[in-house]
Formats: structure tokens, sequence, C-alpha cells
């Protein structure tokens, strides 16, 4: 008895996933846990078990179909089962077509208008162009007298204009001219950009994460008010205590700690004061949290993706660091669990490897705040009436005017500058 393989339930936020590959076809022999597909959820790239064994006898959906959870996607038994009662609801199995099935309907083709030689040799001694003209011969024949209707309602061009308007850089005016047509009467043609070779382009169908990256980044703008502040901080403290972390003992872990993760620390250390950019803003209400679960962008080569370390604010250096790696692994080997995508309260976007400065980072909704992160360059300060160029890290808060002012927001990247100068005391705390 044939068996439906499931769209399984991918976490408790995922409605829907998409067809990105089958690894088996129908007519393919298929092992109990033998993986038959792989889907792709709003992030996560998962693979798809048969729990029978049997023969796939059909695929419900294709490659890039987008199907809801638990709607059943193939059907698996063996040859000859009766399966129209596993097909989910608007889908059915349609064969390719034959060449034989085909019917070939003739259809008799329509000779062009004749024309009379006399209205021929007339047309070609004074340049006209039949195409345009409806014959009023017998059965539509174009007869000499149509030509010379033709000329007497023609413009008279001269042989200049004339041969201006054939190289195709020039064109006839619009309207009667009352007159011979000249070369200052022409129009000149808009020059056209050159066509691009064919085997210069190249089309990539927008679909999978790229389609629902677009859309959200697009309904992200669209449906919130974003103000971006920007700032640097003196990152002489990060930088000094990056570099002993580098320098101790294999044993103490401490080794891969690296820029960002200090970073994320400071964060999820100085959101709790600041419970504004803490917050989720949905159905016209605002959720305030005590915990920070801080969200992370990580460039995989499927697109951006964010996990989440929940509650940041109560692990430690290493422990942070230790998770962020984990996450960040498990997005670039498309293994992240659907869940571990999903709960964030506020965002870190860090460019600063590709040398950006700064930047104006997207809201991720229905968080109301995202920090990005750029490189660390020398700007001049003035101490002690000298000028002296110091390395700072520079700073980009986008929040959602909606429900956050600015003032909170520059009151928290106030307070993540001087954090982030002291990060050794910050530590210690």
């Amino acid at each position: 008895m044939a068996v439906a393989v499931v769209m399984p339930k991918q976490g408790q936020s995922v409605e829907s996933c998409i067809i990105a590959s089958w690894k088996k076809q129908p007519g393919d022999a298929v092992a109990e846990g033998e993986i038959l597909c792989e889907v792709e959820t709003d992030k996560a790239l998962l693979e798809v078990e048969s729990h029978a064994a049997g023969i796939l006898l059909e695929q419900f959906f294709r490659v890039g179909d987008d199907v809801p959870v638990l709607t059943p996607i193939a059907a698996v038994g063996q040859a000859g089962d009766d399966i129209s009662a596993l097909r989910p609801y608007g889908t059915q199995n349609l064969p390719e077509a034959k060449i034989e099935d085909l019917q070939i309907l003739e259809v008799p083709l329509v000779e062009p208008t004749a024309i009379s030689p006399r209205a021929r040799n007339l047309a070609e001694s004074k340049q006209v162009d039949v195409s345009g003209i409806n014959g009023t011969g017998p059965e539509g024949r174009i007869i000499e007298r149509d030509i010379i209707s033709a000329l007497t309602t023609k413009p008279r061009i001269t042989p200049l204009a004339q041969s201006m308007v054939k190289s195709g850089d020039f064109t006839l005016p619009n309207g009667d001219m009352g007159g011979r047509i000249t070369a200052k009467d022409l129009q000149p043609v808009e020059a056209k950009p050159p066509q691009t070779p064919a085997d210069d382009v190249t089309a990539i169908p927008l679909k999978g994460t790229r389609k629902i990256i677009a859309s959200r980044m697009l309904a992200s703008l669209q449906t919130t008010a974003q103000l971006t502040l920007n700032t640097s901080a003196d990152a002489r403290s990060l930088m000094a205590y990056r570099k002993r972390l580098k320098m101790s003992s294999d044993s103490l872990g401490l080794q891969n700690v690296t820029i960002n993760d200090l970073v994320i620390y400071a964060v999820s250390r100085t959101l709790p004061q600041y419970v504004d950019l803490n917050a989720l803003f949905t159905d016209e209400t605002i959720f305030q949290h005590r915990r920070v679960h801080l969200g992370f962008a990580v460039d995989t080569p499927r697109g951006l993706v964010v996990p989440v370390i929940r509650n940041a604010d109560g692990l430690s250096l290493k422990q942070l660091s230790g998770e962020a790696r984990r996450l960040a692994d498990a997005c670039v080997e498309s293994h992240i669990q659907p869940d571990e995508l999903n709960g964030g309260t506020f965002t870190v976007s860090n460019l600063g490897s590709f040398g950006i400065e700064s930047f104006t980072p997207v809201l991720n909704p229905p968080q109301v705040g995202i920090l990005g992160v750029g490189n660390i360059n020398l700007k001049p300060v003035e101490v002690d009436d000298e000028v002296k160029f110091i390395p700072h890290i520079g700073l980009s808060l986008t929040i959602n005017h909606q429900v956050v002012d600015g003032a909170p927001a520059a009151r928290f990247l106030q307070a993540l500058v001087h954090n982030l100068a002291e990060v050794e005391l910050l530590l210690a705390l």
C-alpha cells in the first residue's frame, strides 16, 4: 500500500518550504530513511527522508514550488498502487506530451496581394513603397491608378533629404509641411543603446532564499520608519584585549575570540539598560524584553542568514564566542535549525572585514533596532591641546522611528561607545 511523504514541520514559525532539489525520481527504488529531496526554509537547507521502503511512485511538486508544511509532496509504494487519494488538492500527475499525441493543424498560406506589371514599373521608377497601398483592382489587385494616387498624396522631398532618410539617421516630419521637404525639416532619430550580446548576459531566476531575502528587505523598508544614527568608538581597548587573547594559552580556549565577539558581548551587556531598543513591534504593540536574544548576520553561499544567540546577556565572553562560531558554521553548511533563526530581539551586522567604514543596516522586523559595525580606522582626536590619530570602530544604529525616538537611541549608542572603549572593565562586571 502506498504511503505519502509529507513536508515536515520545521520549527514553530515555518509555515512552508521550497523544494530545492529531488534526490530520487519516479520509478527509483527507495529505502526507508533514504533522502528523497532537499527543501529550503526562509534561511536553511534541509533534507526530507522517506519513512517507507519501495518505489518513488510520484512527485506531487516540482523544484521551486513553495509547499505548506504537513502537505504530501510524494508517494512511495509498489508498482500499481493507487495513489489518487494521496495527492494534495489541486495537483495532478501530468505526463509529458509525446510528439505522436500532438495534432498538427495545416494552415493555408496566404499569397501577398498581386500587383499589375504597369503598376509595378511605375512604383519602381517613382520609388513608391507598395506595402501600405490598398489595391482597388479585382480581388484587391494594385493597379496603375493606385500608384498615381499614392504619388499625388506622397510628400515631395529633395534628393538630399531623401538620402538622409534612407541612411536611417533621420525621419520625415509629422503632419503636412505644405510644400517640399528639405533637409532642415527632417527629425533626427534618437540613438539607441548598443544591444548586449546574449552570450554576455546570465539570467538568474529569483527564487529560494534569495527571493525570501528580497521580499523581506522590501517589506522592511515599506512597513517601518527607519532612521540611522552614526558614530564611532575608541578601539584601542578592543585591539589590545584581542591581542592578549590571541597570545593566551591554548588551554584557556580564548585564542579564537574575535573583535566581533567582543562587540556583540558589549551589545549584550548594554541593551538591558535600554529596553526601548531590545524590543519587538507588532500589531500596534511594543514588546520589551528583559533578556537579550541577539541575532548576528552571517554571509553564506545561499545569502544572508541571521542566527540568534539565546540569552546572550547571560553568557560569558568564551561561551558567547563559541555559540556564535557554532551557529555561523551551521549556517554556512546549511545545517542550521529553523528555531535557531527566530526569536531575536536585536541584530548586529558587521561589514568591517570588508573595509566598510559605515553603512545603513536594514531592520529585521519586528525588531526595532539593528547595529551596523564598520572597520577600524584612525580618527583625529584632540587630546591635551594636541591632535592625535586614534583607532576608532564605526557604528551605525538603525531604529524603527515609529516606536523608538532619536534620543533614547543616541543614549544607547553613547553607552555602547563607552563600554567598547573600556571593554576590559565591562568584562569585569
